[in-house]
């Protein structure tokens, strides 16, 4: 060991070394361009490894819908959904 302090954020996986601005707004604008969803009521945030997805959503379904989504842009396993159907 060279006596450094090992900085790990580059190898986090899912996240690829993009800053958290970066992915949220990545994520975003992947909620905002499917076509088969409504996400203007998703707030989209970061907490260690993990994006956190807050709302409401309007149908059956828009919850795992939206969670598929941001998996797709920070991988599986990396995304919790705190949304409700209204």
């Amino acid at each position: 060991m060279l006596g450094f302090p090992a900085f790990t954020g580059h190898d986090e996986p899912g996240r690829q070394g993009h800053s958290d601005a970066a992915t949220r707004a990545s994520v975003e604008s992947a909620l905002h361009a499917a076509a088969d969803f409504e996400a203007g009521e998703i707030t989209v945030s970061i907490s260690g490894s993990y994006l956190i997805l807050e709302g409401f959503v309007r149908r059956r379904g828009d919850v795992e819908r939206a969670i598929e989504i941001a998996e797709g842009v920070v991988g599986r396993g990396y995304v919790r959904g705190r949304l409700l159907r209204r």
